[in-house]
């Protein structure tokens, strides 16, 4: 079990510059709002973090594979159980095929139940010749182009801590109540999915499954196990506001030790992981899991020193680094790192990111990222791996259960004038399930290789 800093508390990180904080316009109602917050129950538990911590760190060994994914930023109006249900059936398979095709276990944490905040570029935008305050996620303000609906509310923090436990309270009862059981892959499978290449080839491995589970049955074994009839299924978000995480940063009854149960995991992004900043102070004295992006302006000796902070004792399932290079640069980015890495003996998951680094606009002016550079990026990510001598872990999706028409390319080969049909992301454009599924499928082809 690692140490806590004796000279860290759950508010320390206020003493320290906190980037991609909104301008709350009322001290007194973030206070007041915060204040609820702290007291209200945690969405998470210390042993459920423990679980997956000690899960990833059979994935920094190689002996499993982590299997990120879900919303760029959640819409409190998607709230729902059909919306929270898509999502998690997209999820689970994929990490059915990765798990059965690839022959790997897989770590399924979704970017779900608090993923309601966003960092921007800049406080305000140009919308229709007005400058409004940029849109934060629902978290903060609401994506509406009007001033009313822009300005920081904290009172949202509360909704969003409230959506958050009936986003878990879902995803325990599917995952918990039977509809995540194996013997119920088939009817995982997404009507507009169903008649695509990438359908028919997931049903053809859900009939294998079904072969395998009534062998079992046949020679007695017993298929009721709760390992074939449940799911772990973990939750995470970027820890952006910071006041929101403090408030649920709680002591653990059992050993004493601090964690943030806003979420089994969360992760530190490529604009706020400044070594001196509240960020990465704050994440230092939570045990949660910790994952970090690593973009292309990264420096080595920086990461180096934050790893130290967040991980001084080294401990495996604590850190996943998590890259974000893009398709044409992760092959003069990735590998300097991973040498330099190596060299320090880290215990470290890896996992690619092949969204963020692939994002551009097209001609429609839609925000999109084009199927062929995601999987490119996945491909170099897991050939420079292997040609390091280092583990490649995981993967780190935005991707929704819907049949959105966002990303280009994939099975539909969905063209940049077929974008505006099923556009529905307020923020960063998302793989549809056939997309997912087709991913997924060439990723268990790498984990088995």
């Amino acid at each position: 079990m690692s140490t806590q800093e004796t000279n860290w508390t759950k508010s320390s990180w206020q003493n320290l510059s906190a980037l991609q904080q909104p301008n709350w316009p009322n001290e007194e109602k973030l206070k007041s709002s915060l204040e609820t917050i702290s007291k209200l129950p945690p969405l998470v538990f210390a042993g459920e973090i423990r679980t997956l911590k000690n899960l990833l760190g059979e994935a920094a060994q190689g002996r499993a594979f982590l299997l990120q994914g879900g919303d760029c930023s959640e819409d409190f109006d998607k709230c729902t159980a059909p919306g929270i249900r898509e999502t998690l059936k997209v999820i689970l398979q994929m990490a059915v095929v990765l798990s059965y095709a690839g022959g790997k276990p897989v770590i399924k944490v979704g970017r779900i139940a608090g993923q309601y905040a966003k960092p921007r570029s800049a406080d305000t935008e140009m919308v229709n010749g007005v400058e409004l305050p940029s849109y934060r996620g629902d978290m903060v303000n609401s994506p509406e182009p009007l001033a009313e609906f822009r300005t920081p509310d904290p009172e949202r923090m509360v909704k969003g801590y409230h959506l958050a436990a009936a986003t878990l309270n879902i995803l325990r009862a599917f995952t918990k109540g039977g509809y995540a059981a194996l013997n119920r892959v088939t009817a995982w499978n997404n009507e507009f999915v169903k008649t695509s290449p990438m359908g028919r080839s997931y049903e053809r491995l859900a009939k294998q499954i079904d072969q395998a589970l009534h062998f079992m049955e046949v020679i007695g074994l017993d298929v009721n196990n709760p390992i074939i009839k449940q799911a772990d299924f973990f939750t995470s978000h970027e820890a952006l506001l910071l006041g929101y995480e403090e408030a649920l940063t709680r002591q653990d009854s059992t050993t004493g030790l601090w964690y943030d149960c806003s979420a089994h995991m969360l992760w530190i992004g490529d604009r706020t992981r400044q070594l001196d900043g509240a960020h990465v102070e704050f994440l230092s004295g939570v045990l949660n899991p910790l994952g970090m992006k690593v973009g292309p302006n990264h420096d080595l000796d920086e990461i180096k020193r934050i790893i130290d902070k967040l991980n001084p004792d080294n401990e495996p399932g604590r850190m996943t680094l998590i890259t974000r290079f893009g398709a044409d640069k992760i092959e003069k980015f990735l590998p300097p790192l991973l040498r330099g890495l190596k060299k320090e003996g880290y215990n470290l998951v890896w996992s690619c990111d092949p969204m963020h680094g692939n994002t551009y606009t097209a001609e429609t002016k839609h925000k999109t990222r084009n199927f062929n550079d995601i999987l490119h990026e996945i491909q170099c990510f897991f050939e420079i791996h292997w040609a390091e001598g280092t583990i490649p872990g995981g993967i780190h999706f935005e991707l929704t259960g819907d049949n959105v028409t966002e990303c280009m390319g994939g099975g539909r080969n969905i063209m940049a004038q077929n974008l505006q049909e099923n556009y529905c992301t307020n923020c960063d454009p998302r793989l549809n399930a056939e997309q997912s599924l087709e991913i997924a499928f060439q990723v268990a082809e790498m984990i088995r290789s």
